[in-house]
């Protein structure tokens, strides 16, 4: 007999070590890892040593390990729908803005291999190349604008090679070799963030506090709009009914006679003097009447006199 353990015993073996993971961590990271070797993906793994568990396995063992614990925690079966294609799910409770900036440190640079799925757009730019005359037709096949320059292969304008999304065919692959350009870039994807039960977009982690107070902002200015409108009192427009009802309450007391309050009485005095309540004229105009050879030497003054003096002595 083989010294080694069974299958059977190997999947009770992962299945206790997902379910642990699961109660030791509240956060965690599903990320595709397509195209990444065995020494990229050990590279990750001591990039995350300290701070996170990465764990991979077949998608019917994961869900299956979900499934038959769910019952100590609900929350796991969110996870569930987002177990598909090659997925790993990294454990932590770290800060997660500082684990998505680990898994993306680890992308590295590629070339574009013949029937791959092109995770970006690829465009060449136009200028000089280190290609010799004799490419001149290659280019040509490809619909690419080209002269000769100095012994060498000039692009005239952006060639839009190849789109996202699309197959890299075998001339664009041949292309991007010659020009020794490595188009794409492989590693972990963050496909979505569970979070203690919460499940979100990746994107969620790119927002920075301005971001956050500019979004709740703009939501209360919402809320105002929409309970002023229909007439409903909530906090987010209490200030500005107040504020409109104490317009009306001006407006009432300058047309009946007998209201008295403070500022009722302060706008009557605006109201039958507007002089008295204007700005001080500006100093400028003043000089200026002044005689004109009397300038000079009071420009000289205010110089030696200093400006901060000026302005707020």
């Amino acid at each position: 007999m083989s010294g080694g353990k069974s299958i059977k015993e190997k999947k009770a073996e992962y299945f206790e070590k997902i379910v642990k993971l699961l109660n030791d961590y509240h956060k965690i990271l599903l990320v595709t890892c397509d195209n990444i070797g065995s020494h990229h993906m050990q590279r990750i793994r001591r990039g995350l040593r300290g701070k996170a568990v990465m764990l991979m396995g077949k998608n019917t063992m994961m869900r299956r390990a979900i499934r038959l614990n769910s019952g100590q925690n609900p929350k796991w079966e969110g996870l569930l729908p987002y177990i598909t294609y090659n997925l790993g799910l990294i454990f932590t409770n770290s800060d997660l803005h500082d684990i998505k900036n680990v898994v993306l440190a680890s992308k590295v640079p590629a070339p574009a291999k013949i029937g791959a799925v092109a995770p970006n757009s690829v465009v060449i730019p136009k200028g000089m190349t280190t290609l010799e005359p004799t490419k001149t037709a290659f280019l040509q096949a490809l619909n690419i604008a080209t002269k000769i320059n100095r012994g060498n292969i000039e692009i005239l304008q952006d060639v839009n090679l190849i789109k996202e999304g699309d197959k890299v065919g075998s001339s664009e692959a041949a292309l991007l070799q010659m020009l020794d350009i490595r188009p794409f870039e492989y590693g972990l994807r963050i496909t979505a963030v569970y979070d203690d039960g919460a499940i979100y977009s990746p994107k969620v982690l790119d927002m920075t506090d301005d971001d956050i107070v500019a979004r709740f902002g703009a939501g209360l200015r919402n809320v105002a709009s929409l309970s002023l409108e229909i007439g409903f009192p909530t906090y987010a427009a209490l200030p500005h009914a107040v504020t409109a009802a104490f317009k009306n309450v001006l407006a009432l007391g300058l047309e009946v006679d007998g209201v008295e309050f403070a500022q009722l009485d302060k706008i009557k005095k605006i109201l039958a003097n507007p002089s008295a309540f204007a700005a001080p004229a500006a100093a400028a105009p003043a000089a200026s009447a002044a005689p004109a050879k009397e300038e000079k030497p009071a420009e000289k003054e205010e110089s030696d006199a200093g400006v901060e003096f000026d302005l707020f002595g």
